[in-house]
Order: C-alpha cells, then sequence, then structure tokens
C-alpha cells in the first residue's frame, strides 16, 4: 500500500507541471485565436507576433516616437488611469527592454548580529531624492507567487553577486529548488 501512494505521489510530481504547462499554453493559445477567429488554430498566436513586431518597428520610428510621448504624457494626467499604466510600464521595463531594474542580484545580511542572509535585485542604490543616506533599495521576490518587497538596507549589509539575474530570479521564485 505504501508503494503503491509513492508512485501515485511520483506520477503526480512528473504529471502536475506537464500538464499545467500545456493547459496554460493552450488557453493562450485559444484565446488568442478567438480574438481574430479566423478558423485556424494556431494562426492567432502568429498574428499576435507579427502584430508585436510590426507595432515594435513603427514605434521605433523617429516620427512615431513623439506621438507615443504625447500619449504616455495625457495617460500620466488622468487620474486612475495614470497609477495603472505606470505600474504596468514600470514593471515591463523592469523585467526588458533599454531600463531593466532587475540586473544588479545582491545578497543582503539581513540583521547585523545574525549570518541570515536574502537574495534580491539592487533597484536604486542611491536614495538621495528622499534625503537617505547610506541605504539602497533592494528588492526581494518572493518564491512561487509573482510579488516580492521593497527593503531600503544599510549599503554594508549587500554583497553584489557576480552571477546572472536570470538565475538569481529563477532561484528566489523556486523557493531554493533551483540550483544557481
Amino acid at each position: 500500500m505504501r508503494n503503491i501512494f509513492r508512485y501515485f505521489v511520483n506520477g503526480l510530481l512528473i504529471i502536475a507541471p506537464l500538464a499545467l504547462t500545456v493547459f496554460i499554453v493552450v488557453g493562450i493559445i485559444d484565446w488568442l485565436d478567438s480574438l481574430f477567429d479566423l478558423g485556424v488554430p494556431g494562426l492567432g498566436i502568429l498574428l499576435m507576433v507579427l502584430l508585436l513586431t510590426l507595432v515594435g518597428f513603427i514605434g521605433s520610428s523617429f516620427f512615431i516616437k513623439p506621438f507615443i510621448s504625447v500619449t504616455e504624457g495625457f495617460l500620466h494626467k488622468v487620474p486612475l488611469v495614470s497609477i495603472i499604466y505606470s505600474s504596468i510600464k514600470d514593471l515591463f521595463d523592469a523585467f526588458v527592454g533599454d531600463n531593466q531594474k532587475f540586473n544588479q542580484p545582491v545578497m543582503v545580511k539581513m540583521t547585523e548580529d545574525s549570518d541570515n542572509y536574502k537574495l534580491g535585485f539592487l533597484t536604486q542604490d542611491t536614495l538621495d531624492t528622499i534625503n537617505i543616506e547610506d541605504k539602497v533599495a533592494v528588492y526581494f521576490p518572493h518564491s512561487y507567487n509573482f510579488s516580492g518587497e521593497l527593503f531600503l538596507v544599510p549599503k554594508r549589509n549587500v554583497t553584489f553577486l557576480d552571477i546572472p539575474s536570470s538565475e538569481v530570479m529563477k532561484f528566489v521564485v523556486s523557493g531554493g529548488v533551483s540550483k544557481l
């Protein structure tokens, strides 16, 4: 009986991640197909890739950049829209693009008299704009979640890591299960 339960759990550990991945990917493809509703499975994702590439090409044009700046300026002035738009834009900018913020992994000693450390990402190396000296801003992502916390920590407690950011993020988000 004990072996049967162990086999069941082992099968669950093999099938669950694969099934959830397939479920999410198929759901996204179905959703994209339903946006375009052309009757050809998978055509929605191809059209979305082409559309995003075309928008990226047009958006990088010298003539379109002023229009984008004016539109963003307008969005920043609309009360509720401003908070939503700027938060989403900052989140995307933090992970991709020219202004990536999570590109400097650090290890932070949490208290002076402890050997406990936390892995995070330096987001601001100076806090002069808010009149705080000798502290830096470090973002600590939560494990198994898409959230985290921002701490202002003493510079002396921060150790810079010479490890790719993506590896540190994977390590933290996996709860330390994946290897560095």
